[in-house]
């Protein structure tokens, strides 16, 4: 009886310790995906408050490592190594209180290794950072090249450089290499150096108590030969989840590189940011005022020079000029992109940085050359996936623009599949989607910037009709490139190094026969030949 009940003791402790395993892997993996989701999201969620030339200063590929490969790194820290940690510091302490209840007189000489393992430790986490921020590095070097080549894959083909892309690539990848080569050098020497303290540490115990055994002495350690072997034992295991440890030592200092990378991103303050006391625009007539406005990318090289001019309720007006005169920096001003330096910006009345961003935008339906279509179906691509808005409405919008006509061509319609950045569709095709997700959304200013480039007549008429239908809808504001997209507009200004030259309608600026006159009569002589 007395067997049966040890073993079914033995039995139940097993299961018991079973059930323990089982839920504290399983909670530690809760606990450590619900951290990493939180923080994936607080990196995206951060990205997305970034100005442009905050996102334009770093590749794609690296913010595409900071959410992906460095959150993985985290979770292997939360998940693997605090469960395991976890359970070697217990296992540790037990060990030590048993060697003590042995024999403390060597327990006690067995603890100068420990701040001989604590400098090693010390030197190695030094190193080992080092070489872990560079691996870090390199990963992200690697995924921004591939990111950038990929997206540009049909100008490398074009233009035969696939050799020489092909060796930049190498070079990335080698370096990635050698830097992984280099932190495994750091945590080979590591490893071995905590085994090597080990032996020297079962040695100085068999060194001692053999001879304790041996002479029957008792003037220091008092060793028989059963507690010697159990103490050697218990030194042994003593070591193991040191080794264990080191490995874990390992990962940890991965994953603190890569929280380095991640908080470089959350510690970025966002370059355009709403006043404590922005208010929100709760409705926009369409008025936007310029009071002598000065801007500048780079300090001192100003791109607006005392640009001054007003937009009312309702009103089309139209930029043109050369390139680089400032046209799209007014529209990324509007936006607020970007905060000028002089002068004022006036939305109904309210100077712009009084109005929180977010809300300023709600009112703004933006249609730009580079239309961005997302993987999905073209309704997604309409509704930009928001489940609010209507078939009926996006059907209404889509013929609104004409958009009918490609859709009636398509197999699968509305449900016909868009490649990634659309690349099944052609450039006005991809305009007139853009055309049909503003009408959409009814927002109380339309801008449009250089939305009829580079597509051909037959399109151009279309959007042309699709344009003048929009006028109707709300404030409408375009930069153009092709003059004759904006003959019906109230007001055309005209721009010249950053500053305004001319202003007036169609025809009172050919009048003038000054610099817009110029530009009609050039394209207007390039048409002919065409």
């Amino acid at each position: 009886n007395y067997l049966v009940y040890l073993a079914g003791g033995f039995v139940l402790l097993l299961v018991i310790a079973f059930n323990i395993e089982y839920r504290q892997a399983l909670w530690l993996q809760e606990i450590g995906q619900k951290i990493i989701l939180t923080m994936r999201q607080q990196v995206f969620d951060h990205i997305q408050t970034l100005g442009p030339s905050q996102l334009n200063q770093v590749p794609v590929g690296k913010l595409v490592t900071r959410v992906t490969n460095d959150t993985n790194t985290l979770s292997e820290m939360y998940t693997d190594v605090a469960a395991n940690l976890i359970r070697n510091v217990i296992y540790l302490t037990g060990i030590l209180i048993v060697l003590f209840v042995i024999n403390y007189k060597i327990t006690l000489i067995l603890m100068l290794f420990l701040p001989v393992v604590f400098l090693a430790t010390v030197l190695f986490r030094k190193y080992s950072r080092a070489s872990y921020r560079k691996v870090r590095s390199n990963v992200s070097e690697v995924n921004a090249f591939l990111s950038e080549n990929l997206s540009g894959m049909k100008i490398t083909q074009a233009f035969n450089q696939e050799p020489k892309k092909r060796q930049v690539f190498y070079d990335k990848s080698n370096q990635l290499r050698k830097s992984y080569m280099n932190e495994i050098l750091v945590f080979g020497t590591y490893r071995p150096l905590m085994y090597l303290f080990s032996m020297i540490g079962i040695l100085l115990i068999l060194f001692l108590g053999i001879g304790d055994v041996i002479n029957q002495a008792t003037y220091l350690f008092v060793f028989s030969a059963g507690l010697l072997f159990s103490y050697y034992s218990y030194v042994r295991d003593f070591f193991e989840p040191i080794l264990q440890m080191a490995e874990q030592f390992n990962m940890l200092q991965n994953a603190f590189a890569s929280a380095e990378k991640i908080f470089d991103v959350l510690d970025t303050e966002p370059d355009i940011q709403n006043n404590t006391d922005a208010v929100e625009l709760e409705s926009f007539k369409g008025s936007i005022v310029f009071k002598d406005v000065w801007f500048s990318y780079i300090p001192d090289e100003w791109v607006l020079k005392g640009v001054s001019f007003e937009v009312k309720p309702d009103q089309t007006v139209a930029f043109v000029g050369a390139t680089g005169s400032g046209k799209s920096t007014i529209l990324n001003l509007i936006v607020r992109n970007y905060d000028i330096q002089k002068g004022q910006i006036l939305i109904d009345g309210i100077d712009i940085q009084e109005i929180k961003r977010e809300s300023l935008r709600k009112h703004i339906g933006q249609m730009l050359q580079d239309v961005f279509l997302f993987s999905g179906t073209l309704k997604d691509n309409i509704k930009l996936f928001d489940e609010t808005k209507t078939d009926e409405a996006m059907m209404e919008a889509a013929n609104y623009v004409g958009l009918n006509h490609v859709i009636d061509n398509l197999k699968d319609g509305y449900d016909h599949k868009v490649l990634e950045r659309g690349n099944n569709f052609s450039s006005g095709q991809r305009q007139l989607i853009s055309f049909a997700r503003t009408v959409l959304y009814r927002p109380s200013l339309m801008i449009l910037d250089e939305a009829t480039a580079n597509i051909d007549s037959e399109t151009e008429s279309i959007i042309q009709e699709s344009l003048e239908k929009m006028m109707n809808i709300s404030t409408m504001i375009i930069v153009a490139h092709r003059l004759s997209t904006i003959q019906h507009a109230d007001q055309i200004i005209v721009m010249s190094h950053g500053k305004i030259v001319e202003s007036g309608s169609h025809q009172e600026l050919l009048k003038e026969k000054g610099l817009y006159f110029n530009l009609y009569q050039l394209q207007y002589e390039e048409r002919k030949v065409q």
